[in-house]
């Protein structure tokens, strides 16, 4: 089976070819420039280079998130442009698995984590046994101090990888929970972990169509935070002002019964 795979859900941005579980080719870009002008070039070069064809690929594979909401709406609109014409099947992969089966071969128990700010990393834990990844819980966005609480809860030594492994490695260190980062060339998101996730989706019938395929945030973006807080801030006035309105009473169906 080859497949595909992009990934820019991040800070860098990859394109990866693979064959079941032989990686056959891979372009890794970590340079600044926006995804949106790289990937699509890397993937037409990618192919190119290795003498293979977009319909010669079984399946479309993408990061599909957690991660940057930029980044992640411009890796699934890339995977989608590629899979519709062929009606390809596509696999969205989550980002934090992605990044685990980068690591499958060490052994043990696996924290994914990426960035989120807010004192928050996106995370997910696996344990990985003869080169297979099983997971021990979802997706999700939380705490460090959350975060080091279950790890301390597990008492096994955490393998860490992603952008957000740094920020987890000095939670852990500074509660005297071992843990030790990937080497650098494995540290960050590749297409390569997104190829393997999605080998693993395909052979257990989890593949979509490219009109099916979705980006999964795991957290609302800052402008509908924002637009939220707005919200809920003029139905406080609203509420207010009616109060005034009926001389500082309440309104009906705010009232207790009597």
């Amino acid at each position: 089976m080859k497949i595909i795979a992009l990934e820019t859900s991040a800070v860098t941005a990859s394109v990866a070819v693979t064959e079941d579980e032989r990686l056959l080719a891979q372009s890794f870009q970590n340079s600044g420039l926006t995804h949106s002008a790289t990937l699509m070039p890397m993937a037409a070069d990618l192919l190119k280079n290795t003498g293979l064809t977009l319909d010669g690929m079984d399946v479309v594979a993408v990061a599909a998130g957690p991660g940057s909401f930029t980044g992640v709406r411009i890796g699934v609109a890339a995977a989608k442009g590629l899979a519709w014409p062929g009606d390809k099947p596509c696999a969205p992969c989550s980002t934090l698995e992605a990044m685990a089966w980068q690591c499958a071969h060490v052994g043990g128990e696996i924290c994914a984590a990426m960035d989120a700010r807010r004192n928050q990393v996106y995370c997910a834990r696996f344990r990985a046994e003869n080169g297979a990844l099983t997971r021990l819980t979802p997706d999700r966005a939380m705490g460090l101090d959350e975060l080091a609480d279950e790890v301390r809860t597990s008492g096994l030594p955490q393998t860490l990888v992603g952008d957000g492994a740094h920020l987890v490695q000095r939670a852990l260190e500074g509660l005297g929970l071992p843990c030790a980062l990937m080497p650098p060339h494995l540290l960050y998101q590749t297409a390569w972990g997104v190829a393997r996730c999605a080998l693993r989706m395909a052979r257990e019938g989890q593949l979509v169509s490219a009109a099916a395929m979705a980006p999964s945030y795991h957290r609302l973006s800052q402008a509908e935070r924002e637009l939220l807080s707005t919200e809920n801030r003029t139905a406080r006035e609203l509420g207010a002002e009616r109060g005034r309105a009926q001389g500082g009473k309440a309104a009906p169906d705010q009232a207790g019964a009597k």
